[in-house]
């Protein structure tokens, strides 16, 4: 279980774009291709792409199931222990205000966001 930088932005930007980086590393496609097609589903949806409903519905379509993290600790439950618990599977946490990519135990961001306290995630 490690952190790994990950920005796919073509232009090394680091731009509010969390949705956009954690389903391109889940969903292994480049950044353009993410950020068009939750822009398309957004605009059928008549909502922002960046929103939980939005890209939660374009993993949805993908094979992806929503699940919650169990109540056991809800203050102290990290992406680091996330990660210990599901060594293995492509996953997306929702923390307050943000998400990351989970790949094989491995949590994939432009900073390490290990301690944050993940909300419930995707999985797949």
């Amino acid at each position: 279980m490690s952190f790994i930088f990950y920005n796919p932005n073509p232009d090394g930007k680091f731009v509010g774009d969390c949705v956009i980086r954690a389903v391109s590393r889940l969903m292994h496609q480049g950044w353009d291709t993410t950020y068009y097609e939750l822009c398309e589903l957004g605009r059928a949806m008549r909502d922002m792409p960046s929103s939980d409903i939005v890209w939660g519905e374009y993993l949805y379509q993908h094979g992806f199931r929503k699940h919650v993290i169990p109540d056991t600790c809800p203050f102290c439950y990290t992406i680091k222990d996330f990660c210990l618990d599901y060594p293995i599977g492509n996953f997306l946490l929702k923390t307050s205000g943000h998400v990351v990519a989970v790949v094989n135990g491995n949590y994939y961001d432009t900073s390490d966001s290990g301690n944050e306290v993940p909300i419930y995630f995707w999985g797949k």
